[in-house]
């Protein structure tokens, strides 16, 4: 019986022709013969790389080595081995040095490979062209993608900073689409700026899902890829955004868990307990170096009044949910800001506080970053 070459992979699959009955199996050889990457298979290349069974590339081991990468190591053992090995080997020669017998590369995809053979190749232009509205992100997704695999650090670094000039570059439109049709999706983007620890990047992603949240989309699929990655800012807006659609949207919506619909209930009824007390405890503000003695006592008194009636104008000029503690933090703030600026009348709130009344911009907004900051932590398992 003749042999098949040693380059051919060999798969069954049973199909069901016209002219034969369905319980009739019918074995068809599928033949995938690795071919060589039209772009990277270098004619003066030394090394054979093999990826997905379908990509083969003929580099520069030289070329892999840069960055101080995984593959220096790897190629560095692999010589050591081969250096201190007394017994011949028997094999189509070593690995790497032919189309027989290829290093073939686990986990990885033909297009991130591609990805990282164009940044190592790429020409200056080609390069300066990734940091422009034209970039190819889905290229430099990838290129982040397995530079931070195979640890080539300053290409890693490259790659993430210009994904997040794109990403942070000032759209058109406030209702510009939030998705890139043809790069990463959100998801991704997210897990990438995670995985890499890309502070800007992840800020960026943080703002895009907070887009989507705001327009009642992807609530649910927020709160998965927030929990699952353990990012608290977005998982409590996730949450809240979620708990705002009302406890209707939260039953029929078939990717909350059970778990987090009881979240959802506990964040509910610990929000409504936060906006009760409010009231009562108002934030430290600031006082002006005039303010000593007997005038500051005087001043705290008029400042927790003030706060008292920010929050209850807030709620008689907008009807809010009950639960909705940020929303009616942020109604307050404008309220605030429209009595200092004397936009409206101020029946003597500030009277009491000549000094300090400007500080009270910044302790209103101090406390609405406060709580959009610990929203994660109200939405906890009832145990």
């Amino acid at each position: 019986m003749a042999h098949l070459p040693s380059d051919v992979y060999l798969t069954t699959s049973f199909m069901h022709s016209g002219d034969v009955s369905p319980t009739t199996p019918k074995l068809q050889l599928q033949l995938s013969i690795p071919h060589h990457d039209p772009t990277y298979y270098i004619p003066d290349g030394n090394t054979v790389l093999l990826v997905e069974n379908t990509l083969l590339g003929f580099v520069h081991r030289s070329t892999l080595t840069k960055d101080k990468s995984t593959f220096d190591s790897m190629f560095s053992l692999d010589s050591d081995l081969r250096s201190s090995s007394s017994t011949p080997s028997v094999t189509a020669g070593p690995e790497g040095e032919s189309d027989d017998n290829p290093i073939r590369l686990q986990g990885d995809t033909a297009q991130e490979f591609r990805a990282l053979l164009w940044a190592l190749y790429a020409l200056p232009h080609e390069l300066t062209l990734a940091l422009t509205p034209k970039a190819n992100t889905s290229q430099l997704f990838n290129l982040a993608r397995i530079t931070h695999k195979y640890e080539f650090r300053s290409i890693e670094a490259w790659a993430l900073g210009a994904l997040t000039t794109i990403y942070t570059r000032p759209t058109h439109s406030p209702s510009v689409q939030v998705e890139d049709v043809e790069g990463p999706s959100l998801v991704q983007l997210t897990e990438l700026a995670s995985l890499c620890e890309q502070r800007d990047l992840l800020d960026a992603a943080t703002l895009r899902w907070k887009r989507l949240l705001a327009s009642g989309k992807d609530i649910a699929l927020a709160v998965g890829v927030a929990e699952r990655l353990n990012l608290r800012t977005l998982l409590g807006f996730a949450y809240h955004a979620m708990m705002l659609q009302g406890r209707e949207v939260w039953d029929n919506d078939v990717l909350l868990t059970r778990a987090q619909r009881i979240r959802l209930l506990s964040g509910h009824y610990a929000l409504g307990r936060l906006w009760e007390r409010l009231p009562s405890e108002p934030p430290v503000i600031s006082h002006s170096p005039r303010c000593t003695g007997g005038a500051q006592a005087r001043c705290n008194q008029a400042w927790a009044a003030l706060w008292r009636s920010t929050l209850d104008m807030g709620r008689q000029v907008l009807l809010i949910q009950y639960a909705d503690v940020v929303g009616k933090l942020m109604l307050a703030e404008s309220v605030a800001k429209a009595l200092v600026e004397r936009e409206i009348p101020t029946q003597g709130l500030l009277d009491g506080m000549p000094w300090c009344k400007d500080n009270v911009l910044a302790a209103v907004a101090g406390k609405v970053k406060e709580v959009q900051e610990s929203l994660a932590d109200y939405f906890t398992d009832v145990l």
